[in-house]
C-alpha cells in the first residue's frame, strides 16, 4: 500500500526544499530527498567559516536529524545528474529515482562568467569546503609571510581581495579585517603596515538591494575598518599571481575571493526545461517549469518573473515561500483539483553585516532601515532564528556575544596540512 501513495522527490536540501519536505512529511505522501551532502548548510554564514569565527557544524545540520520522526521521509545521498520527464525520474551517479511530483531546490553555484584563469586560481565561497579552503589559506598566508625575507612576496601574500560588493563581499571584507586586527596582537616580528583587504565592485554602488544612503554608511563603515573600497573597477584576469583590472593595472596578491555573481548549478540545464543565462530554470506563476504539470522549481535554481521588473533574487526567503507555494500546489494536484496558486512573493527587507556591532538594514516590518548596533542585533536575531538546532541556536549566540566584547576568534586552526 506504501508504494501506492504519491512519491514526492526533492532535489536539494537548502532552506527550500527542507521547508517543502517538512511540509510533505506531515501528509499521506512517500518524499524522498536527494543531495550530495548529508547536511544542510547554512551559507549565510559561510564567511563566519571562512575567517574563524564560527565552527562547521554550528552552520550545518545534517538532513536526516531533520526527519528522525518521518517514516514517510527518506534521504537519498547522490549527485543528481538530469531529469527523464517523459518516464519521469530523477537520474543520479547512484541510480534512477522515480516521482509522481518533483520539486527543484537545487540552489546555485559560484558564476565566474567565463573567465576560467579566475575560476582555476581564485576562492568560491558557496560551500562548506570552499569555506575551510579560505580559512586555511589566509592564516597560512600570516604564517608564511612571517617567515619570508622578500618585502614583495611578502605584500603579496598579505593582499586580500574580495571581488563583490554584494552582502557576502560586504561581509567577507568586514569580517577579514577585524580577523587581521586579531593577527595584529600575536604576530609580534611581521609589519602591518604590508597587510591590505581590498574590494572590488564592477559597479558603482555595493549592496544593490538596499537604499543609496544605506549603501554609503556601508562603503563608510568599511573604509574605517582599513577596506580599500573600490568602485566601478572590473575583473578580467587573475593567475594566481596578480590579479588584473580592466583599466590596465594589476594587483599582486596570492588571495582572491570571489563573491561576484551565482548561477544555477549545471544539473539544472538537464531537467528538461527552458532555462536563463544563468542557467536558472524558467517557471509559470504557479511555480511549475514551462511544459510541465507535475515539475515544480523553487529557490536559486528557479527563474520566476511574473509582475517583477527582474528574477526573483537568491536569498533564502524568496525560496521558503516558494517552497509553500509549490508544496500547496502539489497537493491540490493530488486531489485532482487543476486550479492552482500563484505565488506572489513577499519581500521581507534586507540586511547585511558590516563586522562587530555595524549592519545596515532596510525596509523591515520592524523599521524602514537601522545601522549601527540595532541593525548588527536585527540581523543576529533573524540569523539565529533560521539556524537549525538548538545547539547551533545556543553556541552561535554565545561565540558572537564572546566576538562582540572580546574579539577573540579560537577557529584560527589550520587543517589542511598533510599528516
Amino acid at each position: 500500500m506504501a508504494d501506492q501513495k504519491p512519491r514526492i522527490v526533492i532535489v536539494g536540501a537548502g532552506f527550500g526544499g527542507v521547508k517543502a519536505a517538512k511540509l510533505f512529511a506531515k501528509q499521506d505522501v512517500n518524499v524522498t530527498i536527494i543531495d550530495r551532502h548529508n547536511f544542510q548548510l547554512f551559507q549565510p554564514l559561510l564567511y563566519q567559516v571562512s575567517t574563524a569565527v564560527l565552527s562547521t557544524d554550528e552552520i550545518a545540520y545534517p538532513i536526516r536529524t531533520f526527519f528522525r520522526k518521518n517514516n514517510n521521509v527518506e534521504f537519498f545521498m547522490a549527485k543528481a545528474q538530469g531529469v527523464d520527464q517523459a518516464r519521469k525520474v530523477v537520474k543520479t551517479n547512484h541510480g534512477e529515482i522515480p516521482y509522481d511530483y518533483l520539486i527543484l531546490s537545487a540552489g546555485a553555484t559560484t558564476n565566474f562568467f567565463g573567465m576560467k584563469s579566475v575560476e582555476e586560481n581564485s576562492y568560491g565561497m558557496k560551500t562548506l569546503q570552499e569555506a575551510l579552503h579560505i580559512r586555511n589559506h589566509v592564516l597560512h598566508m600570516f604564517e608564511r609571510a612571517n617567515k619570508s625575507k622578500d618585502p614583495e612576496e611578502r605584500r603579496r601574500m598579505l593582499t586580500f581581495v574580495v571581488v563583490g560588493g554584494g552582502p557576502t563581499g560586504i561581509e567577507e571584507s568586514g569580517a577579514l579585517s577585524e580577523l587581521i586586527e586579531i593577527q595584529k596582537k600575536e604576530f609580534h616580528h611581521l609589519d602591518f603596515s604590508e597587510v591590505s583587504v581590498k574590494l572590488i565592485e564592477a559597479t558603482p554602488n555595493v549592496l544593490p538591494m538596499v537604499a543609496p544612503n544605506l549603501r554609503e554608511h556601508a562603503v563608510k563603515v568599511l573604509r574605517h575598518k582599513g577596506v580599500d573600497v573600490m568602485l566601478s573597477t572590473q575583473v578580467v584576469d587573475y593567475d594566481g599571481k596578480d590579479l588584473k583590472l580592466k583599466d590596465g593595472s594589476a594587483i599582486p596578491t596570492n588571495t582572491v575571493i570571489w563573491a561576484a555573481g551565482v548561477k544555477a548549478v549545471p544539473f539544472i540545464a538537464d531537467c528538461g526545461g527552458e532555462v536563463d543565462r544563468g542557467g536558472r530554470i524558467i517557471v509559470n506563476e504557479k511555480l511549475q517549469v514551462e511544459g510541465s504539470e507535475n515539475v515544480f522549481a523553487i529557490g536559486d535554481c528557479a527563474h520566476f518573473q511574473h509582475g517583477t521588473e527582474r528574477p526573483l533574487p537568491t536569498v533564502a526567503p524568496v525560496a521558503m515561500q516558494e517552497a509553500q507555494i509549490a508544496f500547496n500546489n502539489i497537493m491540490r494536484l493530488i486531489r485532482g483539483d487543476k486550479n492552482l496558486e500563484d505565488f506572489h512573493y513577499k519581500d521581507l527587507g534586507a540586511m547585511a553585516t558590516i563586522g562587530r556591532g555595524e549592519a545596515v538594514v532596510d525596509k523591515t516590518k520592524i523599521n524602514p532601515q537601522m545601522t549601527g548596533f540595532i541593525a548588527w542585533c536585527a540581523w543576529m536575531f533573524v540569523h539565529l532564528l533560521r539556524l537549525a538546532g538548538a545547539h547551533a541556536n545556543f553556541t552561535v549566540a554565545l561565540k558572537w556575544t564572546w566576538n562582540f566584547f572580546s574579539g577573540t576568534r579560537l577557529g584560527r586552526i589550520i587543517t589542511n596540512i598533510q599528516p
